[in-house]
């Protein structure tokens, strides 16, 4: 994500007159700027690609609707993921338990040139998964949001609504945790 795409309305060139004026223009400019991490995000909190394709969608529709809500100083995506973390959450309250850090996209990674290349990295892929499914909520989401989402500890902060050194320090006990978890398991 390139440093404007980061950064709130201003870096996009949308005032605060224009998103109440122009909503499709600016959730059109949002879209393409943070579809990919609103994506990932989601993905990594739902059981298929297709779960993830409709949160995203649910996350751009509210995102329109409350457009004149997003803060000219604000961040951008953690408006977006704070949204679509909402999103995941009703559709987990009206549906289905939300599972937690799946893969993202196979595209995002090469794929293995062998057969057993691929069944050993798919087997490395599904340990994380289980061992992330262990952490503790907010440790899963911090990682999500760090890992998936690809969203600074401020950022992340933003949307879960804790400071940048709070989200710091879960992603870092999560990677702790893991690391030790993996470790023993050896």
């Amino acid at each position: 994500m390139d440093k404007a795409a980061a950064l709130g309305a201003d870096a996009l060139g949308i005032d605060s007159n224009s998103l109440a004026s122009d909503r499709r223009a600016a959730i059109e400019e949002l879209y393409e700027a943070h579809r990919l991490a609103v994506y990932r995000y989601l993905r990594s909190l739902s059981a298929s690609d297709a779960d993830a394709a409709d949160l995203t969608a649910t996350t751009f529709e509210r995102a329109f609707r409350a457009i004149d809500r997003l803060r000219p100083d604000g961040s951008a995506v953690a408006w977006l993921l704070r949204i679509a973390r909402n999103a995941a959450i009703d559709d987990g309250r009206r549906s289905r338990p939300v599972s937690t850090l799946e893969a993202v996209r196979e595209a995002e990674h090469p794929t293995a040139e062998t057969p057993e290349a691929s069944y050993l990295e798919a087997e490395r892929v599904e340990e994380l998964r289980r061992l992330v499914r262990h952490l503790p909520e907010a440790q899963r989401e911090a990682i999500a949001l760090r890992y998936a989402a690809g969203l600074s500890a401020r950022e992340i902060g933003e949307v879960i609504g804790k400071s940048a050194a709070a989200s710091q320090k879960l992603i870092e006990r999560a990677l702790v945790t893991l690391r030790e978890a993996r470790r023993v398991e050896r």
